[in-house]
């Protein structure tokens, strides 16, 4: 019952999450305007699933290897994120992961990895539920936990601090959900946005190019 609420709302123009909104949830469309135009770089999609983001990315210029552990995409290769991935060191210049984070049994590693495959120069671009958002405290306030709201399969629950911890300095971004007209939001987006949007270089001194809302 819970679960149909959820599913519910989502539809509705809170723009909570995935499901059915999960290729124009704000989140991701901020996530994608981070990435730069690719003009033959080479970018790697976690999580591929059923290729959405990976014909996207090759829209904008690269080229494309597209993972998941159960891929519904014909050029999808089945790798499970959380062991070693089959890719040489500094053989991309963009991961692109949404959404797939919070499903690892390792994050940590995981993200070893990313930093592995990922040239010096490289970006990670990525997203994940956010649980410091205020809806899921004032939820988990009167006893329902996240493992409940949430797809069954997430394993872990992030706050930006989390993600700085675990991936080191990053652009972070948010955005307010509450209108039909989503705003991007960065300084109050621990607590308003429901959504963890981020961009990490290998680079720990290069620039960060503006992304506009």
């Amino acid at each position: 019952m819970l679960r149909d609420i959820v599913r519910i709302l989502k539809k509705l123009p809170l723009d909570l999450g995935q499901y059915e909104l999960r290729y124009t949830t704000k989140g991701k469309i901020i996530a994608f305007d981070l990435v730069e135009e690719g003009d033959g770089k080479r970018a790697l999609d976690v999580g591929c699933r059923d290729g959405y983001w990976a014909e996207r990315l090759k829209a904008k210029g690269y080229d494309v290897a597209a993972i998941d552990i159960e891929p519904q995409y014909r050029d999808g290769l089945r790798v499970d994120a959380n062991g070693t991935l089959p890719f040489k060191d500094n053989e991309f210049d963009l991961i692109w992961c949404s959404e797939v984070i919070e499903h690892l049994s390792d994050p940590a590693s995981t993200i070893a990895e990313f930093k592995r495959v990922l040239k010096p120069t490289g970006w990670m671009v990525m997203t994940t539920p956010n649980q410091s958002f205020w809806m899921f405290r004032l939820i988990e306030a009167v006893g329902v936990s996240m493992q409940r709201i949430e797809n069954e399969t997430h394993t872990c629950f992030f706050t930006y601090p989390d993600i700085e911890n675990l991936v080191g300095k990053c652009d972070f971004y948010g955005f307010f959900p509450y209108l039909f007209l989503k705003l991007r939001i960065s300084k109050a987006a621990p607590l308003l946005s429901p959504t963890i949007v981020w961009r990490h270089s290998n680079d720990k001194d290069r620039q960060a190019p503006s992304a506009e809302a």
